[in-house]
């Protein structure tokens, strides 16, 4: 089974793949201080027996500590096993079509090649995860550019830390729209600010695309608060980075061929 890694900024997720079948996912929270032994250790305790079956192994990373302390775990513990970290120069065949490709980060690569995978053209993806990124794939799968927009977490917890009389609140979908007491109206504003704000980013991505696309993908932690309440949004996927992974990995092996 292949083992797929995608490290975020606050979450760590993991699946195991057999075939092209998500068979297990696992998610935990990301520690920028961990070390190559503490991830060996972590890796050992969520596997368990399943950890001998692993025949393959396919990362990301938007933390640079984290990733090189990654790339020592598999070397030491697992070095006969093929490995994948995407990063600048190993995108898994996928073009991109922007300024800077070094800057585009691994997880947005896996993202659009999950993308045009599943859905076979040009798709637009939403990542509600500690940024919210809107990454747009062309029609032949190639990575065009996005947005990068502030997360619904950072955003709530900036709002808490800055305003004295506002505290966090559950992030949860309130009973109206109007707020009859500052939870509701904070919970409004999070749930309708940022679906709002997926709309109309969407919309302009398809004003200037001069056309449809084959599929709005939402996918990250927190998509199932905000989707729902998206008119632009056709399809959630949660598991989307991964599925980017697990094709990567397929392409390398064919190269490797």
């Amino acid at each position: 089974m292949l083992l797929t890694v995608d490290i975020g900024n606050t979450n760590t997720v993991l699946a195991l793949f057999d075939g092209d079948r998500v068979h297990h996912t696992w998610r935990i929270g990301t520690d920028r201080r961990t070390t190559a032994d503490e991830l060996h250790l972590k890796l050992a305790g969520l596997l368990g027996p399943r950890l001998a079956d692993i025949s393959g192994v396919a990362a990301c990373s938007t933390v640079p500590d984290v990733k090189r302390e990654l790339r020592t775990m598999l070397a030491r513990y697992h070095g006969d096993l093929p490995a994948l970290v995407i990063e600048s120069g190993v995108t898994g065949g996928l073009a991109l079509r922007v300024d800077h490709p070094h800057e585009v980060g691994a997880d947005r690569v896996a993202n659009a090649l999950a993308a045009h995978r599943l859905y076979g053209g040009a798709a637009i993806v939403v990542d509600f995860g500690t940024s919210t990124n809107f990454d747009v794939v062309g029609d032949d799968g190639a990575f065009l550019g996005g947005v990068l927009a502030p997360g619904i977490q950072i955003s709530m917890d900036a709002l808490a830390t800055y305003a004295a009389q506002l505290r966090k609140v559950e992030a949860r979908r309130p009973a109206t729209v109007i707020g009859k007491n500052t939870m509701h109206c904070l919970q409004s504003g999070l749930v309708y600010g940022f679906a709002g704000q997926v709309d109309g980013i969407v919309s302009r991505i398809l004003d200037e695309l001069g056309g449809s696309v084959q599929a709005v993908v939402a996918t990250g932690g927190l998509a199932p608060l905000v989707t729902a309440e998206c008119k632009t949004v056709t399809h959630h996927e949660p598991h989307l980075t991964l599925i980017g992974l697990q094709t990567a990995f397929a392409h390398s092996a064919l190269v490797g061929q």
